[in-house]
């Protein structure tokens, strides 16, 4: 990626001094701050030329996601569903806030909050490169641990998360994927396969 502006490193010092507060921990670090490190790492291994507006929106994806964590809204699909839409709402919102303390303008600011929230994903570029880099982090630091808290899921079902999840990505975070440049849970790397040369 080309060499942060100083309005970037601002926003992103911004971003983070918000994430550092999640009292959630993960490996012993703020959960969102750690997650948006690797959303950061992770873009600069796919697409190192991506512009601004990719690197503040993977920066931003969960900004204080705590703030309403899963069990607020019903335990149900329909209310996973209302709680996901809710957050794409409020992460979009307290990017834009603290872009305009950084004095972004309004057209980066509109790119940023469409790319978090989520609009247009396939159609939007800012939308997709966001959805590849959520995926292709969820796939090396997350899956493995989200694979260990259900273990009353089948291989139908895993099956099923993997496919949809890839459905997601682009032909180029697919290639990106199985190239080896992404690091595949060892024990899982079967079942991707699997999931992978039967959709």
């Amino acid at each position: 990626m080309t060499e942060p502006s100083p309005r970037l490193n601002a926003a992103i010092c911004l971003i983070d001094e918000a994430n550092v507060l999640d009292p959630n921990l993960d490996q012993g670090r703020p959960k969102e701050l750690l997650y948006a490190e690797r959303m950061t790492a992770m873009l600069a291994r796919f697409a190192p030329e991506a512009d601004e507006v990719a690197q503040l929106a993977v920066r931003a994806q969960h900004i204080r996601r705590w703030v309403v964590p899963r069990d607020s809204y019903p335990q149900t699909r329909e209310g996973y569903l209302m709680w996901r839409k809710w957050l794409y709402k409020f992460h979009a919102d307290e990017a834009a806030r603290l872009l305009r303390l950084v004095q972004y303008d309004e057209t980066t600011i509109d790119r940023v909050m469409q790319a978090i929230g989520k609009k247009g994903i396939k159609a939007n570029a800012d939308t997709q490169l966001l959805e590849d880099v959520s995926a292709l982090v969820f796939i090396e630091h997350y899956l493995a641990a989200f694979v260990a808290t259900k273990p009353d899921y089948d291989v139908v079902k895993w099956l099923d998360i993997i496919r949809k999840t890839w459905k997601k990505m682009s032909m180029a975070a697919h290639e990106f994927a199985l190239s080896g440049k992404l690091i595949l849970p060892p024990a899982l790397v079967p079942l991707i396969v699997k999931a992978v040369e039967e959709k």
